[in-house]
């Protein structure tokens, strides 16, 4: 165990009441190991208020402001990409616990907790750094968070009609999707938006980024991987004459006019990683690639 009283700070989402055991392993890892726990506030009331629980914490806290060795996620991989917009450039390791679904990001599932957690305390585990993007747009700023871990979107907004996206690479003119949307993703985004769109996955330690149209008008129209220190730059237009700017599901109307700037973020997220995972086992078994469906 190490010698050095560590500090994790906790986010979380509503659950059912069959995934409390989660949370209760958690707590009584970090409690055992005399660790100091911090909880964001709103997952702190719902744990006492709605759940019951007697949770022992040295504190609570809003939005990105904890000071601590570890960040812990608890849900799917949208708590686990809330939580990384929250550390921001802290640069703090993050350990996803998946309560949600697949879960590519939080990895450590209910059953492996005590494990998990009895490693991560004696130093047992590795980091592994994912490249960030980051979206400004010309005039008008955003309003939201303009960091993404997975992906940046332009999208046509409710029914309208498909929006144009003129698209540059470093000033050179690409092409002009015409489409419901086209998305920029990073390689820890690969397999998320852009799998389910037709695009390509990228290993999380490629320095690449993937531009993906949804649905384009074009069957022409393909996926393309440029170097993820390549400037992208769009230019929407819409019949409505307004779209929508979802950095990692956070969406925000724009009007059209302003040109949006993409390219990567100063800082990365660091991930903490058990030291007995490895990347492509851990696709074949969520993609269940080479199993026998007959």
């Amino acid at each position: 165990m190490s010698q050095r009283k560590l500090r994790f700070a906790l986010f979380g989402k509503k659950f059912q009441e069959n995934k409390l055991l989660a949370i209760r392993k958690i707590l009584d890892c970090l409690s055992f190991s005399q660790a100091d726990i911090y909880i964001e506030r709103d997952f702190y009331h719902y744990l006492c208020s709605t759940l019951h629980l007697n949770v022992p914490v040295q504190g609570v806290f809003e939005r990105g402001y904890f000071d601590v060795d570890f960040v812990v996620s608890v849900g799917g991989d949208g708590t686990f990409l809330r939580a990384a917009s929250q550390v921001g450039s802290k640069g703090t390791p993050i350990i996803g616990v998946n309560t949600g679904r697949l879960g590519f990001l939080a990895d450590v599932l209910p059953g492996e907790i005590e494990t998990a957690f009895s490693e991560i305390l004696c130093g047992n585990y590795s980091i592994e750094n994912h490249s960030v993007i980051q979206v400004t747009a010309e005039g008008d700023p955003l309003t939201g968070n303009p960091y993404a871990l997975n992906d940046i979107a332009v999208l046509k907004r409710d029914n309208a009609s498909m929006i144009s996206v003129r698209t540059c690479v470093n000033g050179e003119y690409l092409v002009t999707y015409q489409a419901d949307g086209l998305l920029i993703s990073t390689p820890t985004g690969s397999t998320a938006y852009n799998l389910s769109n037709g695009g390509p996955i990228i290993v999380p330690n490629a320095h690449n980024l993937c531009i993906t149209p949804v649905a384009p008008h074009s069957l022409n129209i393909r996926p393309i991987v440029v170097n993820d220190d390549c400037v992208v730059t769009l230019e929407v237009e819409s019949r409505s004459r307004n779209f929508l700017v979802a950095v990692d599901g956070r969406s925000e109307k724009r009007l059209q006019g302003s040109a949006l700037t993409i390219r990567k973020a100063p800082f990365d997220v660091r991930i903490v990683k058990r030291s007995n995972q490895r990347y492509f086992s851990t696709l074949r078994e969520k993609m269940m690639w080479g199993a026998d469906q007959r």
